[in-house]
């Protein structure tokens, strides 16, 4: 089972060593660890996705124990069982023909990404996706000549109207009620 965990972090520069260096120790089975910029001035949060191990121990929760003793580490949320936007970027080159580029257009179209580069002979496309989607097209997308393939981590940011994608499809007369916060005190927004 995959654990996505939000980590807001100080900005420092050895904080992202700790952290890594923890995940290290400690032997966590980690799909992808991203970092970046928020929207707090001297903070940057990490999105670390987690695969849980069939073993019985809940590495998630163990991980968010762990986190929390770290110097740097502000708040440290598990967002795997709430209503999330999780996204990933896959930049990909091909090699393709004209007609090749023509059936890659019409993808296009259905998977919503952008051709940013185009020559006689290759093409660059860049999908912002969740990662099923992007690993759908990755599939679809074997069977041309995969020149370089690049992609990033996820990202996560919880719901605020509380409405999973998953619970949409399961259940399509499901009524939204989007004038309540999912968060209602600021220790949770930290």
């Amino acid at each position: 089972m995959k654990k996505i965990i939000s980590v807001l972090v100080e900005k420092d520069t050895g904080g992202l060593v700790r952290i890594v260096s923890l995940l290290t120790r400690r032997r966590f089975h980690i799909e992808s660890i991203t970092m970046a910029a928020c929207e707090r001035k001297c903070y940057e949060r990490i999105t670390i996705i987690l695969i849980n191990k069939s073993d019985g121990v809940d590495a998630g929760q163990q991980l968010l124990k762990q986190l929390k003793k770290l110097l740097n580490v502000i708040h440290v949320k598990d967002m795997s069982s709430l209503p999330i936007v999780e996204r990933e970027l896959l930049l990909i080159k091909l090699q393709v023909n004209l007609i090749e580029r023509a059936e890659i257009s019409n993808l296009a179209q259905i998977f919503r990404f952008k051709i940013n580069d185009v020559t006689d002979s290759t093409i660059i496309l860049e999908v912002s996706a969740d990662p099923g989607k992007i690993a759908a097209l990755e599939k679809i997308l074997q069977k041309y000549n995969i020149l370089e393939l690049c992609r990033t981590g996820g990202i996560a940011l919880i719901r605020e109207s509380r409405v999973s994608t998953l619970s949409l499809k399961a259940y399509p007369d499901f009524e939204i009620t989007t004038d309540q916060n999912y968060l209602t005190t600021m220790g949770e927004l930290l």
